[in-house]
Parts: structure tokens; sequence; C-alpha cells
């Protein structure tokens, strides 16, 4: 198991085109930890701004009836992809991986794959 800086290290290093990195908690908005990110891209304001993403789904989802669970949300921007996993792990209820990808480095597949796998590793 990993702990959440371990975890952020490993998506950095390990996911081709990866630009930044954070664990969110979607009730607060909160940040629990960051990595990357630029002074042109507010890796916390982005995470914060992606709980009202989360949060419009869940709602939506419930008006709908739908009894699945959200795995992930992609957003895809002209030169970057924005990768949100909600975390299934124990101890995870209310948080989610988010990963901005470089649109030109990156791929997608695989990028969910190693999401996937660093999620179920965490330990919250």
């Amino acid at each position: 198991m990993a702990n959440t800086e371990a975890s952020l290290k490993e998506a950095m290093s390990s996911i081709e085109g990866t630009t930044g990195v954070a664990l969110v908690d979607y009730t607060s908005g909160m940040a629990l930890g960051t990595l990357g990110g630029s002074k042109d891209f507010n890796l916390e304001v982005a995470a914060a701004g992606n709980t009202d993403v989360i949060r419009a789904k869940l709602r939506t989802m419930e008006h709908l009836g739908l009894k699945e669970e959200i795995e992930d949300i992609l957003i895809t921007l002209g030169s970057q992809y924005h990768l949100i996993r909600l975390l299934k792990t124990r101890g995870g209820n209310g948080l989610f991986l988010y990963l901005v990808l470089d649109a030109s480095r990156a791929n997608l597949a695989m990028a969910r794959h190693q999401l996937k796998k660093i999620e179920a590793e965490l330990e919250v």
C-alpha cells in the first residue's frame, strides 16, 4: 500500500504526459496533496473546481435513478486531458485522483489503466 505522496509521485513518473496530479476531497473541495502544475496552471484551483463537476454528475445520476458508480470522468481540451478517478478503496469515500495530461504526449488508455492501479495501491 502506498501513501498519498508516494502515489502522486508514481503518477507523475509512470504515466506518460502527466503535468499534474492531485488527491482531492470532493465534499470540501480541498486538495489533500498535489504535485506538478505550473505558474500558468494552478492545480489546486483546477482540482477544487472539478469537485463541482463530480457533484453535478452525482446529482444528475440520482435524479435519473441510476444505481451505478462513477469510475472516471474525462475532460478533453485542445492541448490537455483531465482525468478524474473517484476512489473506491477503503477510506477513499469522497475522494478522487485528478490527473492532468499533455494531450500530445499522453496515451489515454494507458493513463486510465495506470491510474486505476495507483488507486488500488493508495492507502488513505
